[in-house]
């Protein structure tokens, strides 16, 4: 069962995926502090999942590049060299 989608487009950055492992091992360090070692050691194996799925397995993707077109109006449809006259034949 996979809890961490790694492919997902909010772990693309890296301040996110190291964020997310500090909190989780800073708050083990607040628990140890506090004297509960159960919920410490809860917050330091998340924290080792988080680190395991976001940083060890992580596999970026390249960005696929946006296609803007250009001023020319190159999306606009072909002319065909013929063009039609009003009464419907070609000239």
């Amino acid at each position: 069962m996979q809890l961490i989608d790694p492919n997902h487009p909010a772990y693309q950055r890296l301040w996110v995926r190291a964020g997310i492992v500090a909190v989780c091992f800073g708050w083990a360090a607040v628990e140890i502090i506090g004297g509960d070692p159960f919920w410490a050691v809860i917050s330091a194996a998340a924290g080792a999942y988080a680190f395991y799925m976001l940083f060890w397995t992580f596999k970026p993707q390249a960005a696929e590049p946006v296609v803007q077109p250009d001023a020319e109006g190159e999306d606009e449809p072909e002319t065909s060299a013929e063009k039609p006259s009003k009464g419907g034949q070609a000239e």
